[in-house]
């Protein structure tokens, strides 16, 4: 899903999402021993503002890490990081999509491998080993052949200075009608021939066309980073496709038991992050993450 887009739902989601009890679904597996950790988008925390404020709010709740956004304040970053305890799990790229490397103009493409380089460059002052990239969109003007090929050719400029930083550029599943199998994901990591290529699986994003366990099995040790998200077909088919991210965790289509055993039968350790609506207060932050526990428990 376009996280613009995404970032609307989440705001309209907060006020109409009810209540919902933890204690109705119970714990098959200890969050502990599947070595998993908790991580919070940066959006996610929708009622902090400061970089101060995300990381104090994020430890409160009781998270163990955090994604941040690129092109932040770096020494903000690490002294928040540093005060709070909190390390920062993974960068996601902030103008990925305004400088698409799918975008026609080279110039504009130029302009995207720049910001990229300064996502994987704050990746590495933070200490984390990931970022976040959506590399490009099939749209009208622009064909899925166009896509594949320009953003491979704009990645291979880059992914040396990704090998030689120790950071891996994760590919996302968004809704960029891009890589819309598993098969098509694994081909187009592979192809790179590095380990500095991976991928970063979006459970949630996956539901409208597919079934989150069945690509964790196939993408396997390619998966760098876990997004947590939830998603109704049954509110998509009765409000619009967006509107499916409009349900609580553990409230909507996804199995998560499945994708927990899928994790565990590929080996996944790590981070598990938060991309969710329903963090617009302390409370609501503090729920997310306690439902996040219960997840990596099932």
């Amino acid at each position: 899903m376009n996280r613009r887009t995404f970032t609307k739902t989440v705001a309209a989601a907060t006020v109409a999402i009810p209540a919902f009890r933890l204690s109705s679904f119970s714990t098959t597996h200890p969050a502990s021993a599947r070595n998993l950790k908790k991580g919070v988008m940066w959006g996610s925390i929708a009622y902090a503002k400061t970089v101060q404020e995300k990381f104090l709010a994020a430890k409160e709740a009781g998270f163990d890490g955090i994604e941040v956004n690129s092109h932040l304040d770096r020494k903000e970053v690490l002294e928040a990081s540093r005060e709070t305890g909190l390390p920062v799990a993974s960068v996601c790229g902030a103008l990925h999509w305004k400088y698409l490397l799918s975008d026609p103009d080279p110039k504009v493409r130029e302009q995207g491998i720049e910001a990229l380089r300064v996502t994987i460059e704050d990746a590495k002052t933070y200490g984390t080993d990931t970022v976040l990239l959506v590399p490009g969109r099939v749209t009208e003007t622009v064909s899925y052949d166009e896509c594949w090929n320009r953003t491979v050719a704009e990645i291979k400029k880059i992914l040396p200075f990704a090998e030689k930083s120790g950071v891996t550029i994760a590919i996302e599943n968004v809704w960029n009608n891009f890589l819309l199998s598993p098969l098509e994901a694994v081909r187009y990591v592979d192809q790179f021939k590095s380990k500095r290529v991976g991928f970063y699986f979006d459970v949630g994003n996956i539901v409208a066309y597919g079934w989150p366990e069945q690509w964790i099995r196939i993408l396997g040790k390619r998966i760098a980073r876990v997004h947590i998200k939830e998603y109704s077909r049954k509110i998509a088919d009765s409000q619009g496709r967006s509107a499916g991210f409009k349900v609580n965790l553990m409230e909507g289509d996804v199995n998560w038991p499945a994708v927990m055993k899928a994790l565990d039968e590929i080996g996944y350790s790590g981070w598990t992050t938060i991309e969710q609506p329903g963090g617009n207060s302390p409370e609501g932050l503090k729920d997310l993450c306690d439902r996040l526990v219960k997840i990596q428990g099932s």
